[in-house]
């Protein structure tokens, strides 16, 4: 397995853990570190017993007595616009826009969420990427600042369009922030 797995590992663990409440402890006896794991759910709703020590991770997928994977229901439950989230050019979130989303997850019943955020194809890639994943964990903030369980934040820049980049309309559909429920 590469470094980057597992430091991607571990860092989605220690933010299910956060979110969950899970307890997920690093001790130092010795100058040897113990970790007690806890699930994490993929992006595709299906669960995995996950464990780091700090120094590699350790995961496996989560099975029933029958040997099939333990999975969730995941919908789109949500599609936001930035327009209405976001000043222009920003990640930081409007009075407005952190209004709709607290309605929006205290009213949305899901176990737990992933944010995907989007762009119009205006800027650079590398830039659109940068944008789109601050907005789409600036959302996750105020979820997790209600106790909702994150489970992924994505951020995916102008490479997923919903409409064309050739009209003002179509970059206004695509400069968006989707939420992903797992029931």
């Amino acid at each position: 397995m590469n470094r980057k797995f597992f430091d991607t590992a571990r860092l989605a663990l220690g933010i299910v853990a956060l979110a969950t409440g899970s307890i997920f402890v690093a001790a130092e006896a010795n100058a040897q570190q113990r970790a007690i794991g806890t699930i994490w759910i993929d992006p595709d709703g299906c669960e995995h017993w996950v464990r780091d020590d700090g120094w590699e991770g350790y995961g496996s997928n989560r099975l029933t007595r029958q040997g099939l994977p333990v999975c969730h229901k995941v919908e789109t439950c949500g599609v936001m616009n930035t327009d209405v989230l976001f000043p222009t050019d920003s990640a930081r979130i409007s009075h407005a826009g952190r209004q709709q989303l607290q309605t929006f997850f205290g009213q949305t019943n899901a176990r737990a969420y992933t944010i995907i955020g989007h762009t119009d194809s205006r800027a650079s890639d590398e830039y659109n990427i940068r944008l789109s994943y601050n907005r789409a964990n600036a959302v996750a903030q105020i979820a997790a600042g209600m106790g909702r369980t994150i489970n992924d934040v994505r951020g995916l820049g102008e490479r997923m369009p919903r409409a064309s980049n050739q009209t003002a309309a179509g970059m206004q559909q695509n400069r968006r922030v989707e939420i992903i429920c797992i029931r």
